[in-house]
């Protein structure tokens, strides 16, 4: 499925040099850094929920416990 990416100057020189430093192409760069971008915002999305879960559960203790 093509994709077109618009880029500046800045993206442009930065996408070509750091696939040369990486021996890929510069889709490949375009390709990881998305990836990698998903796993982050997906593994601080578990990490939220699961706080949430914990504060309602352990509210009232961790009201004692800060009231201490």
């Amino acid at each position: 499925m093509p994709m077109f990416l618009r880029t500046d100057k800045e993206l442009d020189d930065a996408l070509t040099k750091l696939a040369e430093i990486e021996g890929v192409s510069r889709q490949e760069v375009v390709r990881r850094a998305v990836l990698e971008r998903l796993q982050v915002v997906a593994h601080d999305s578990r990490v939220e929920d699961a706080s949430v879960r914990v504060i309602t559960r352990w509210r009232d203790v961790l009201d004692r416990l800060g009231n201490s």
